[in-house]
């Protein structure tokens, strides 16, 4: 099987970079991604996980991937999916109570993307959080880098992350 690749974006801000995916590592996260794309929505900035944005998205999946590629210390340009229940994200201290229920559903998924070092998955409320890695970006993370350093400083407000095949 060949190489497959998507395309990341912050919308808004115009800024794209390429990511390949782990088919070797995650390769039913991979294939469930890949068959639900395009995907996105609102773009989070992480608080607890340190330099990381996110979409909060229903889930797609036919079956929720196991834990395939596990890590608590994602590196930069890595592509993490997580899956939560409601109840989970659905607190005040997020501030997106509302968005963390979807149509009904009893889960939500986390597509992030890690742009900088020194990142650990460990939250207050729930302890270690562990991601599935299911792809790299390899091309365009220091464009990508220096625009989630912004959404930081200036604000989330509006701007959209995307997943889409490249």
């Amino acid at each position: 099987m060949s190489d497959q690749f998507i395309e990341v974006s912050l919308d808004k801000r115009g800024v794209r970079c390429t990511a390949r995916l782990l088919t070797d590592r995650a390769p039913l996260t991979c294939a469930a991604v890949w068959d639900a794309l395009p995907l996105g929505g609102d773009v989070y900035h992480a608080k607890y996980a340190r330099n990381e944005i996110y979409a909060l998205l229903p889930t797609f999946a036919l079956e929720e991937p196991p834990l395939e590629n596990p890590t608590v210390t994602p590196i930069p340009g890595d592509l993490c999916y997580f899956t939560f229940s409601e109840t989970e994200l659905g607190t005040k201290a997020y501030g997106y109570e509302t968005r963390a229920k979807h149509r009904g559903r009893s889960q939500v998924v986390d597509l992030a993307l890690f742009y900088e070092r020194n990142n650990l998955l460990i939250n207050g409320d729930a302890g270690w959080v562990p991601g599935i890695v299911w792809g790299t970006v390899v091309d365009g993370l220091d464009r990508m880098a220096d625009a989630c350093q912004d959404l930081w400083r200036a604000g989330a407000l509006g701007e959209t992350l995307s997943f889409r095949r490249a």
